[in-house]
């Protein structure tokens, strides 16, 4: 484990709990309220994406890691939504 360096204090990640709990109660509730009928799914999408953020930046350590790596990650995530959207688009799913 020389050499590794890893930020952060259990504070921290606590306070990140805290928000991602937030955000996952959001979650549950958004479908429940009617008048959210209309933005629901991209209400959705926009809560887990944020989500999907949160995790990698600090519980991955992109944050504190070599910006190569990150660029490395991003390029991977991007790569794979894209792939998923010319998936859909191809089974005339969009």
């Amino acid at each position: 484990m020389s050499g590794e360096k890893v930020e952060g204090t259990p504070k921290l990640y606590w306070m990140i709990a805290f928000v991602l709990a937030v955000v996952t109660a959001i979650e549950i509730a958004v479908p429940q309220i009617e008048a959210l009928d209309a933005i629901t799914v991209p209400l959705l999408l926009l809560l887990g994406a944020f989500k999907f953020l949160v995790v990698a930046w600090f519980f991955m350590h992109l944050k504190w890691d070599n910006p190569r790596y990150r660029w490395l990650f991003f390029i991977g995530v991007v790569g794979a939504v894209l792939l998923f959207g010319v998936v859909l688009l191809t089974f005339r799913a969009l």
